[in-house]
């Protein structure tokens, strides 16, 4: 691996915003660079880093560790489901009216604007405009 490869895994590592710990980027980071330096020492480490980081995002806004907690928040809450008509996936939109939006907690590290509702029995989060960002399954 050449020192341009290993400069240019490191800045991405470090040049993540801090926005990024709600959708799973830097734990990804973290676990993706304790297992790379286990397995091939420091250079394993870099690369281990910002590979974690990638499918850290992937696991969506909440990441994968919060998923499961926060489905069952919204679960022993007994939130009323809204019966809806259209397909519950990312990127449909909720009408306005008649339909319960709820704050996150903070302790799930969601960045401000986006809301909370369950769908069809889904859980499901929302940004400003009602739309569909993530659905918790």
């Amino acid at each position: 691996m050449t020192i341009k490869t290993l400069i240019a895994a490191s800045a991405l590592v470090l040049s993540l915003p801090l926005a990024a710990q709600a959708q799973g980027t830097i734990p990804g980071a973290e676990r993706g660079a304790a297992a790379g330096a286990d397995a091939a020492g420091p250079i394993g480490g870099i690369v281990g880093g910002a590979v974690g980081a990638a499918t850290g995002t992937v696991g969506g806004i909440l990441g994968v560790d919060m998923a499961p907690r926060f489905r069952s928040y919204v679960r022993e809450r007994n939130v009323r489901s809204y019966d809806y008509d259209g397909r519950v996936a990312v990127g449909s939109t909720l009408p306005s009216a008649g339909v319960t939006y709820y704050d996150v907690p903070s302790e799930y590290h969601v960045q401000p604007g986006y809301r909370y509702t369950v769908v069809n029995d889904r859980p499901v989060l929302v940004d400003r405009g009602h739309r569909i960002v993530e659905v918790i399954d």
